[in-house]
């Protein structure tokens, strides 16, 4: 496999992941299919009088991580006799397509949503369903404020961010880093975003600016992790968390300047298309470190391959399937879930899986990435 296959990574989104500690279990339809979809769900729950009605809203219906979800929830539904419905945005930045869904739900008189949030532009919709007395739990993005939502199951994103920034300190061994940070967007606020740049900044031992904010750091300076060296961030580009978009963000960034040896990437598919923009440069492996975040099954063996030299694994299966449950045990009059010690979510983990491990930060191998792996 060579970098330019992990060009594929944003395309493939099937399969379900069979087994995680406590997880297990990830349609895709676009804003428009889905209300209708939401409508025919409730109705056929509401008739029956015994199921359980829960909306899943994710950001797209595309990106792998997304899918893996969706399967993930109905197959929880399924075991827990909860009738899931799936819906989503057109893409990533689509307030308007999740705020639909919300609305059906609530019109449908559903029991609970779980939502991977867009923004704060759907926080307001988010208020009116916990008004209608719907339970919100939000995966994997938290709301900002966190008190948005009833509560968020998701990834440590800040910490996400740092294990792969001390990994690239690390495997800097003291050269100069020439920094191109690749986000989702450069017109909102969404705490995933913020929290992986940021979180990465800091493992690499570069002081953040407003820790809520990309790219008011210094751009140049010293970084502190590792042995330490010099640092110079070319920009920050917004990609949308897709391939098309790492490609042109990276190329622009390369225009900028040719020199860059460290790419970080939100995720994945962003990587996949970073890789290509790498290449058309010339660029080999080993010109350059490029990490990210997601862990899905083709990114992981993509790690192995030598293709991004380490990603911090989330776990959305788990996600779903404690969200599914979550919304079931308060239906039924059972407890509320509660957040993690010392965070405002509840954390369902993150791992750092490297090929070539970095001494001194703590990581798993290819084979136990693939073995957690979702998608």
């Amino acid at each position: 496999m060579t970098r330019s296959s992990v060009r594929q990574l944003s395309l493939i989104g099937t399969g379900l992941a069979a087994a995680l500690a406590l997880a297990a279990c990830g349609g895709d339809s676009t804003s428009t299919t889905a209300t209708s979809a939401a409508a025919a769900g409730a109705s056929s729950a509401a008739a029956g009088g015994d199921k359980i009605a829960v909306s899943l809203i994710t950001k797209d219906s595309t990106n792998a991580f997304f899918v893996a979800m969706q399967k993930g929830a109905k197959a929880a539904g399924e075991a827990n006799g909860v009738d899931v419905t799936i819906a989503s945005g057109k893409a990533e930045g689509d307030d308007d397509g999740q705020i639909k869904a919300i609305e059906t739900a609530i019109a449908t008189k559903q029991k609970g949503i779980l939502i991977t949030p867009m923004s704060t532009g759907v926080n307001d919709a988010i208020a009116k369903a916990r008004a209608a007395g719907i339970y919100v739990i939000a995966l994997d993005t938290p709301t900002d404020p966190p008190d948005a939502v009833d509560i968020t199951f998701a990834t440590d994103n800040r910490e996400a961010g740092v294990l792969i920034g001390k990994y690239t300190a690390q495997k800097l061994d003291g050269k100069k880093a020439v920094i191109a940070l690749l986000d989702i967007f450069d017109d909102k606020i969404v705490s995933v975003d913020y929290n992986r740049d940021q979180g990465f900044l800091e493992g690499m031992g570069i002081p953040v600016g407003d820790p809520k904010k990309n790219g008011d750091e210094a751009k140049t300076g010293k970084y502190t992790g590792g042995k330490g060296g010099d640092y110079e961030i070319v920009g920050n580009m917004a990609t949308g968390a897709n391939e098309e978009g790492g490609q042109k963000g990276l190329e622009q960034l390369l225009a900028k300047n040719p020199d860059i040896n460290v790419v970080y990437t939100i995720n994945e598919p962003t990587a996949a298309g970073a890789e290509q923009a790498m290449t058309a440069k010339g660029k080999k492996a080993e010109d350059y470190i490029m990490v990210s975040v997601d862990g899905g099954k083709d990114g992981v063996q993509a790690v192995g391959d030598g293709i991004i030299d380490a990603t911090s694994q989330q776990y959305p299966l788990k996600m779903a399937e404690l969200g599914v449950k979550a919304i079931k045990d308060v239906a039924t009059g059972g407890a509320k879930p509660t957040v993690s010690e010392g965070l405002e979510f509840f954390n369902t983990g993150v791992t750092l899986i490297a090929k070539d491990p970095a001494e001194g930060v703590e990581s798993k191998d290819v084979q136990y990435g693939l073995d957690n792996a979702w998608g």
